[in-house]
């Protein structure tokens, strides 16, 4: 079974892409901090704020590795820190298709900045304060993200197209 990780920072698109690649190519779609609260019965915001990054990071990695026993075609839409904890770049490419959702600083925090939902990272942080802690943030983690096997602009991305390359690499 083939599994389609999607990574990438916070704001790049990942679930968004993932449902529409998931239905262009039938496979399932797995959100992983949707799946990280239905397993532990909290929201990722309480999870960071009753148990910390460490365990939140933990949980991921538990989360990860229950994920790659499906045995479904699935894309799975990881949190943007996922790829840099533990070995899970290294499981994720073993185990599957990774693709690397790269957008700039700046549009990712003109998109953050409007976001409806909360993010324990990023709360309460002007656009200047927000810019500024991405474009350190994504200078630390970008070593993880170009460790995927494809990298797509994350901005104005073609699903069309990327379903369309995704499909020939799954069924060549």
């Amino acid at each position: 079974m083939t599994k389609i990780f999607l990574v990438g920072y916070m704001g790049s698109g990942k679930s968004t892409a993932g449902k529409k690649l998931a239905s262009k190519l039938n496979f399932d779609f797995v959100d992983m901090d949707k799946f990280i609260e239905a397993e532990y019965g909290m929201s990722i915001e309480e999870i960071f704020s009753k148990k910390g990054q460490s365990e939140f990071r933990a949980m991921e990695h538990n989360a990860l590795k229950k994920l790659l026993t499906v045995s479904k075609n699935t894309v799975i839409s990881c949190g943007g820190g996922t790829p840099c904890y533990y070995n899970n770049m290294e499981l994720m490419n073993n185990n599957g298709i990774t693709i690397y959702l790269k957008m700039s600083a700046d549009s990712l925090a003109n998109r953050l900045i409007n976001a409806k939902d909360h993010r324990p990272l990023i709360d309460g942080k002007t656009h200047d304060e927000l810019k500024k802690y991405i474009t350190e943030h994504l200078e630390k983690r970008e070593d993880f993200y170009h460790k995927a096997q494809f990298t797509v602009k994350g901005k104005d991305l073609n699903l069309d197209e990327l379903a369309s390359y995704v499909a020939k690499e799954v069924n060549p």
